[in-house]
This record gives C-alpha cells, sequence and structure tokens, in this order.
C-alpha cells in the first residue's frame, strides 16, 4: 500500500508529459530596428536548431538560453536591462510539434555616456586634426552608448595617428565602465602618439625604365612632414601611366633615421601589348570588323603606341597615337596623334585626315582637362541628284581648319570610389581664326553630363543631357565634323544617326546648336546580371534660337557581362522619324 501510494505522488509531481518536439520559427517582436532583431537572430541558438527535432530537456535549455542571449545581444545598442519574454506554446501529448517561438522584447532604458574622458600626449595633442577628431568623438554625453559608434570613432584616432606619421602611438588607457543600476558609462582613452616622423627617401623597385623616371611623380620634398595621403596621391599616378600590374608602397618606420621614413615602391610590369579584335555592323555604317594594338611601353622613357583600326563597308576609320609621359605642372601626357576617315554611305562621301598635338593632366581627383591644337583637311560631297536636271550633283566642297581646343573632363566617382550617386561631364571649347589656318572663322561650345543615382532595390535613375553652340557667320564653310547632329544611340533614340536637324532632302546637314536630354531607368530583378530599362529621350539639331525637338521612347535590356555592360535599346520617335523603329547595341561604359 506505501509503495503505491509513493507511485501516485511521483506521477502526480511529474506534470505533462511533453513528447519531443520541433522549432519551425523564431520571431522577434517589439523591436523596429532591424539591425536589432538580425543580432539576436545571430546570437540565438535556437536558430541553429532550426527544423530539427529536439528532446525535452535539450528544448527546455534553449528556450532557457534565449532570454540571456537575447539580453546580451542588445548590449553593444547600449541597451543593458531589456525584458526578454520567451514563449513556445505547447501542446499536452502531441507528437513530434512544430512549434514557433516568440521571444518578446522590452527595451527599456538605455545606457547613457555619463563621462567622457579623451586625451592624446605628445606632439600630437597639438595636432589641429587629431583635436578636431577628440571634439567629434562619439558618442557624446548623454547620449546612447553604441559600441559600434565608439569602436568606429576610436579606430578614426588611430588610424589618423598613423595616416599623419606617429608610427610609435599607442594607448595609455581605454576603459569603459558601465554601471547598470544608474544605466550610465563612463568613457576613459587615452593615447601617447610620439614624435610624428617626416617623410624620408622613396626608392622605385623595377627594372625597366630609366633611372629617375619615376622619381618625377614624387612632388614631395624629402624631409617634410609624412601624410599616408602623399603616398596615395603617388599611388594614383602610377595607376594612371598604365605600366604595372601591381603596384605595392610601403612606408618603412622600422627602418627610419633621423625621423625620417624611408618609402619602398615594389612594382610588378604589366603585359607589354594589349591587342583587340571585333565584328561591329551599323545600318548606315554597314558590317565591319574592329583592331586594335596598344603598347603600354615602347622603351625605357615610358613612351606609349596605340593604333587602332574600325573598318566596315561603308564607314573606315584609323587613329594612331604616339604618347610621352609628362610630369612637370600636372601628370599626364603629350601625345600626338593621326586620324584619317572615310564615309561612303547613301548620302554623303566623306574624307578627313587630321593631326593633333595635345598635353593632357589630371588637375584635380576629379578634373581632367586636355589643352590641343588641331590641323585637318576634310573633303565631302552630298550624293542626291539636282532637283532641276535629275542628274547627281557630283559639287565637292573642301575645308581646311587648324584651332585649338581645350576639354575638361569630371567624375565625382574616381578610381575606387563607391558612390551611390555618379556624376560626369565634359566641356569642349574650341575655334578658329579665318585665314590663320582656318577657312573661316569659328567659337563652339559643347557640354556634356550624365547623372545616375543607383537604389536599394537593384535599380537606378539615369538623367542624360548635351548642349552646344557655335557662332560662326559662315555655317557652310564649316566641314560636317565641326557642326552638331542629333539622333542615334548615343543623342536620341528612336532616330537614326543624325537624323534629326537641318536636312537637304533626305540627309542630315548639321547645325549650329544641339540641345538633347534623356531619362532613363534602369532594373535589375532579385540583383541579378540581367535586366531591363524604359526611357524618353528629346532634342534637335538646329540653326535658329528655338529648337523642334524631336521626341523618342523605348525599351531596353541589360546584361551586367564580363566583359562589360550590355545594352541593347528598341526605340520609336514620336515625330516622324525615317523609320519605325531604330534597334541600338552597345558594350561598355557610356558617358
Amino acid at each position: 500500500m506505501t509503495r503505491l501510494a509513493t507511485a501516485l505522488f511521483l506521477f502526480a509531481a511529474a506534470g505533462p508529459a511533453w513528447a519531443a518536439a520541433t522549432i519551425d520559427k523564431v520571431e522577434i517582436v517589439g523591436l523596429e530596428d532591424e539591425l536589432m532583431v538580425e543580432n539576436i537572430h545571430v546570437a540565438l541558438s535556437l536558430n541553429d536548431s532550426l527544423g530539427r527535432r529536439l528532446g525535452e530537456s535539450r528544448l527546455e535549455y534553449l528556450l532557457n538560453e534565449a532570454a540571456a542571449e537575447a539580453r546580451e545581444a542588445l548590449e553593444p545598442f547600449g541597451y543593458y536591462a531589456p525584458t526578454v519574454t520567451v514563449e513556445a506554446p505547447r501542446t499536452e501529448g502531441a507528437e513530434d510539434e512544430r512549434l514557433t517561438v516568440t521571444l518578446r522584447v522590452e527595451l527599456g532604458e538605455p545606457v547613457r555616456v555619463r563621462r567622457a574622458n579623451l586625451s592624446i600626449e605628445g606632439e600630437g595633442g597639438d595636432d589641429r586634426y587629431l583635436k578636431e577628431d577628440l571634439a567629434a568623438f562619439e558618442p557624446k554625453v548623454g547620449e546612447t552608448f553604441d559600441h559600434t559608434t565608439y569602436e568606429a570613432s576610436k579606430l578614426k584616432i588611430v588610424r589618423r595617428l598613423a595616416d599623419r606619421g606617429y608610427f610609435d602611438a599607442d594607448f595609455t588607457h581605454r576603459r569603459v565602465e558601465v554601471t547598470r543600476a544608474e544605466h550610465a558609462a563612463d568613457i576613459d582613452l587615452g593615447w601617447v602618439s610620439g614624435i610624428r616622423y617626416d617623410m624620408g627617401p622613396t626608392l622605385f623597385h623595377q627594372d625597366q625604365f630609366n633611372e629617375g623616371l619615376l622619381d618625377k611623380l614624387v612632388y614631395w620634398e624629402e624631409g617634410s612632414y609624412f601624410h599616408q595621403g602623399k603616398l596615395d596621391r603617388l599611388r594614383e599616378s602610377l595607376v594612371g601611366l598604365d605600366y604595372f600590374s601591381n603596384i605595392d608602397i610601403q612606408a618603412n618606420p622600422d627602418k627610419a633615421e633621423d625621423g625620417r621614413v624611408p618609402v619602398d615602391v615594389n612594382l610588378s610590369l604589366a603585359k607589354r601589348d594589349i591587342y583587340t579584335a571585333g565584328v561591329s555592323y551599323g545600318t548606315e555604317s554597314g558590317p565591319g570588323i574592329r583592331m586594335g594594338l596598344d603598347r603600354r611601353y615602347v622603351n625605357a622613357r615610358g613612351h606609349k603606341l596605340s593604333t587602332h583600326l574600325d573598318y566596315a563597308q561603308k564607314r573606315k576609320t584609323l587613329l594612331t597615337q604616339y604618347r610621352v609621359p609628362a610630369f612637370k605642372w600636372l601628370d599626364g601626357w603629350y601625345t600626338v596623334g593621326l586620324q584619317a576617315s572615310d564615309e561612303q554611305t547613301d548620302y554623303i562621301d566623306l574624307r578627313h585626315v587630321e593631326l593633333t598635338g595635345s598635353r593632357s593632366g589630371q588637375i584635380t581627383e576629379e578634373w581632367t582637362a586636355v589643352a590641343s591644337l588641331h590641323t585637318m583637311r576634310e573633303r565631302w560631297r552630298y550624293v542626291e541628284e539636282d532637283p532641276v536636271t535629275g542628274e547627281p550633283d557630283r559639287t565637292v566642297s573642301y575645308a581646311t581648319f587648324t584651332y585649338p581646343s581645350l576639354r575638361a573632363d569630371y567624375t565625382n566617382s574616381p578610381l575606387g570610389s563607391n558612390r551611390p550617386d555618379q556624376l560626369a561631364g565634359s566641356i569642349l571649347l574650341r575655334g578658329g581664326v579665318e585665314g590663320v589656318g582656318s577657312d573661316a572663322n569659328f567659337a563652339q561650345f559643347h557640354m556634356r553630363a550624365r547623372w545616375s543615382q543607383q537604389y536599394k532595390t537593384n535599380s537606378a535613375l539615369i538623367v542624360r543631357g548635351e548642349y552646344g553652340h557655335t557662332f560662326t557667320s559662315s555655317l557652310i564653310a564649316l566641314p560636317p565634323s565641326l557642326r552638331f547632329f542629333a539622333g542615334g544611340d548615343r543623342s536620341i533614340r528612336g532616330y537614326a544617326w543624325r537624323e534629326v536637324g537641318p536636312r537637304r532632302g533626305d540627309y542630315a546637314l548639321g547645325a549650329k546648336n544641339v540641345v538633347t536630354g534623356s531619362v532613363e531607368y534602369e532594373f535589375f530583378p532579385n540583383g541579378g546580371p540581367f535586366g531591363g530599362a524604359v526611357f524618353v529621350d528629346t532634342g534637335s539639331a538646329f540653326d535658329g534660337t528655338r529648337p523642334d525637338l524631336s521626341t523618342g521612347v523605348g525599351v531596353g535590356f541589360r546584361w551586367r557581362s564580363p566583359v562589360g555592360p550590355v545594352r541593347i535599346d528598341i526605340a520609336r520617335g514620336l515625330n516622324d522619324p525615317d523609320s519605325s523603329f531604330q534597334l541600338y547595341l552597345n558594350i561598355g561604359t557610356d558617358l
């Protein structure tokens, strides 16, 4: 009788019997900050057991640990005393039950910075930029003690010390005391900077170019103060030369003498020759081939040579350039170029030869400029019948022009930047004087701009514009290459190349002015390599004061291919185009 009573008592004390269960889902409610939610999910051991069948003891252990893990995951955000309730409703006697675990979180009062003691001893204590970093240190007194913000501010000062040549800098103390009961954090952080080092000798390790050639890129004086920005600028100059496949610039404070840090520049040569080849097709030009040779370095003086041939059925172009590195005033190039072209389309017979000498240079990180002198000879004839006799018009026109030009290019997204918004453009000024190498007086202004905004939805808005004006009283004396045209894939889609503007019968003549604009929305579903676009273009080439705008609309296919962006557009002009639809194919980056 006694044994039976004992058994009944133990059975009753055991409570309900739970079978094994599977955690199907973990939900966190009460938080709006997605980063907090993500941090809790990462910390929860429950998430490591999703979809697995768990025994009772293991399940109870994970549920008990969940609250503590969630509270710890919120500490980096400044919440040291949140209330976390774990709910996992169970069904008595159910077998292999699938559970949804819910964590209800109340953040409560955050820990705030009560006191901040920040200091830098040594020479760095008087450094203006380091003083500014200390003054801007976050979180400030009264703000929530966010660990990420604190570490970022601390790292900024560590990097600034290194960038400005305080190579012996170290912490004297770094401590944060959190008083949970008072919801307070006290920051105690200090450095000793040591001396600020100076620039020592710069040694280039390479065996291709003449000794001293690359030394011209070192714009600072030995013994001037050290700054990482000087080495960054040197790297950009070396990248711009396009001689090297690998550039490794190292400051060596361990080898410093008399407070001067030597700099080693280790360089690996890139492949000397680049060959390109491809096929092309255009409605106006017909089928063709493209070939090119770029020789990165011709000799030990760093000269370059490039030759490119675009040979199509109705349009042929040959361009050869010889470049010499320029280091004085601005990093850039002296260039001599020769271009010859022959165009034999259904409406024009044109031959063009041009000799160019130029000097390019990097003005700032965003701006580059090219000053050049052009000498050209052009012959052209429109292929049409005389309206009176019906016979072919065989009138041939000639033009000779020698003129200077200045072009400036801008981009707010130089190499290595990763901005969501990008602005790029160019401004061209050129002009000639009659009797001084030119057949007519003219001055010309031409500006292009392109702005794009990337969105987190894997899409982008692209706005493009162009404006050009010619000051001349003898437009008829200007060859086609010095006139403005509109229409085509880089102008107004929906119209053929050079279709929009003053015409002689069916043929474009070119104009004094041009204005075009485009708005395009590009999207890539799910962030994949394939996407689409919709766009509207408008504009005109015109001689008067008011443009007669032509507008085209269309859709496009986009592919982020391994060799660069591929764009296929189909567009329809809305203002009496020559054809119903126009199809365009482009490979590579476009301005």
